[in-house]
């Protein structure tokens, strides 16, 4: 039993909710770094960058399509890696995922620029961001949508005809604080981009190295606490039910 706990994502809604929005605009804030950056390439929007794909090789863009396929492989690897990182670090995974993004997200400001084809200095930014989605992810493999909002879109809005008929589910009072979370922090994104150009990642890099901080003292001070790991029980990881402490 202490060993799934171990490995779980916080139920704790007072920790977990905190700690998704934070994430989700630290998302859209690097994204839009990125794509102003690096030429409207999505560091965490692969369904945008999927679309990319499709139009360069039906035009036969080969530095195109390399460009973008190189970006999906990689973030899917992040989110490959933080998974597997996350079950060997145990009740540790908040603080050590956590600042693994922030490193990664200053090292892309040293690594080399690479091609159009391979960006090189975009794929530490693009991992961090794949690496992102197994922090609040539970033993299920079910996680938070951090880093993109399709899927809280169409999730509000079935929640909306659903809280109509009676049958919302917890869920539901997430989505759209998700989505706005993202949105500021891509509005933030942008300002700072203008004004710092690639350094703008320091800000993101920044907000991951505060919340490892925060959570590597939540892991000390409460280890055996809900607001670390444990199980979130018939709820999914974006129910907002109240768990025990």
């Amino acid at each position: 039993m202490a060993e799934t706990q171990n490995k779980s994502f916080p139920a704790s809604a007072a920790t977990r909710i905190p700690f998704a929005l934070a994430l989700s605009a630290v998302a859209g804030c690097a994204d839009s770094i990125g794509f102003l950056e690096f030429s409207q390439l999505f560091m965490s929007f692969m369904s945008g960058n999927t679309t990319r794909f499709g139009v360069s090789v039906s035009r036969f863009d080969w530095e195109s399509t390399s460009r973008v396929a190189s970006v999906i492989v990689l973030f899917c690897f992040g989110a490959f890696a933080g998974t597997l990182i996350a079950a060997w670090v145990g009740r540790w995974r908040l603080s050590v995922l956590l600042l693994l993004q922030s490193v990664l997200l200053t090292i892309g400001l040293i690594v080399p620029h690479g091609t159009f084809a391979f960006p090189l200095h975009a794929y530490p930014i693009v991992i961090a961001l794949g690496l992102q989605n197994a922090t609040l992810q539970d033993e299920g493999g079910r996680s938070l949508a951090l880093t993109y909002v399709t899927g809280a879109v169409v999730r509000f809005g079935t929640g909306l005809a659903n809280l109509m008929l009676g049958t919302v589910a917890p869920s539901f009072w997430i989505q759209a604080p998700l989505w706005a979370a993202l949105s500021t922090g891509a509005v933030i994104g942008g300002f700072l981009q203008l004004r710092y150009g690639e350094d703008a990642f320091l800000f993101p890099a920044a907000v991951s190295a505060l919340l490892a901080l925060i959570a590597l003292v939540l892991t000390i001070v409460k280890p055996g606490s809900r607001y670390v790991s444990g199980e979130v029980e018939t709820h999914p990881p974006d129910g907002t039910a109240a768990a025990k402490i």
